[in-house]
């Protein structure tokens, strides 16, 4: 059953969801347009390379903020090599980009395998442990969410050029780190998806009801069933974007019905 003791646990987690929103679902349209779909896995993925290399390496591991910037370079290598790709590769590149996060998955297993905590730390990176966390831990994405959205507000053809991939990296770095690879990539691609039919200047509006819905549903369902909660948000956020696409064809196919008997009339 519900404990409202849970609450105190929910509310950092929602929030949490709400920042990565507040990005996702803008770069998300953006991967749909230019039919990247799996950029945002690749770069999710590097930047968990990056991360892991930072904990196997004492060095650097005990460097201030290495969570943060290691795997933040690899996710700006990562997408400048992408970025570089685009212009030269560019009928190839979707497959390319599939093939570049299967390496990084791979080389990310091969540097764990014979680490004790390996398998854990590989399924946090994956699957994320956004229930546990804490506000101290959103003041740093809170602060870049915020820095990106207004620059995509004064400059929105920023996102047109290779600076979108400049943005991505950064985005996806913190965003993985607080919720996963899976989350990071359904976020992105999930609120994305259900609006891409949709014709209405409220589409963005739309795309964030569709993630925070998602969010909110996995949350409560992850909480109340004991759930893994990235599975639970993945899910919902799925089913979120699949009523509202059922919605949408149905209130399409009604108008289009009420039209046709106009004109016959």
């Amino acid at each position: 059953m519900f404990d409202i003791n849970l609450i105190s646990i929910l509310l950092p987690a929602l929030a949490a969801g709400v920042l990565v929103l507040s990005t996702h679902v803008l770069l998300g349209q953006q991967v749909l347009k230019r039919g990247i779909i799996f950029i945002d896995l690749a770069i999710a993925q590097v930047a968990a390379l990056g991360a892991i290399v930072a904990h196997l390496n004492h060095d650097i591991e005990h460097l201030p903020f290495s969570n943060v910037w290691m795997p933040a370079l690899f996710a700006l290598a990562g997408a400048g090599f992408i970025a570089w790709l685009s212009k030269r590769m560019a009928d190839e590149l979707e497959a390319i980009i599939g093939c570049f996060y299967v390496l990084s998955a791979v080389a990310a297993m091969l540097l764990l395998s014979n680490d004790p905590h390996g398998a854990e730390m590989l399924k946090q990176l994956l699957s994320g442990q956004i229930l546990w966390v804490n506000w101290s831990q959103l003041i740093w994405p809170a602060c870049v969410s915020a820095l990106v959205l207004a620059v995509v507000f004064l400059k929105p053809k920023l996102l047109e050029g290779s600076g979108f991939y400049i943005l991505f990296a950064i985005v996806i770095t913190l965003s993985v780190e607080l919720v996963g690879v899976y989350l990071v990539f359904s976020t992105l691609i999930l609120p994305a998806l259900a609006v891409n039919k949709f014709g209405s200047k409220y589409r963005l509006g739309a795309a964030y009801m569709v993630g925070l819905t998602g969010y909110i549903l996995g949350l409560l369902l992850s909480a109340t069933l004991d759930l893994p909660s990235g599975a639970a948000i993945v899910a919902t956020l799925a089913v979120s974007a699949i009523l509202f696409r059922l919605v949408l064809s149905l209130s399409k196919k009604s108008a289009q019905e009420a039209a046709m008997q106009v004109n016959q009339n």
